[in-house]
């Protein structure tokens, strides 16, 4: 099992209809499931994923 471990938040919005009604939606992020290298398994943002790879690379 996974453990939630990114505290981000999702993004709130309005969708404007042609007529300029404001319905609020909430947009969601995007958790993958992501093996560390210890062996755990953790729920990452792909953009905390994306970050986690770049930090691998130029150390």
């Amino acid at each position: 099992m996974a453990v939630n471990v990114s505290r981000r938040k999702g993004n709130v919005k309005n969708i404007r209809s042609h007529a300029l009604n404001a319905t609020k939606t909430k947009q969601n992020i995007n958790l993958q499931v992501y093996k560390l290298e210890d062996g755990t398994k953790v729920r990452l943002s792909t953009k905390e994923i994306r970050t986690l790879k770049k930090n691998e690379k130029t150390a």
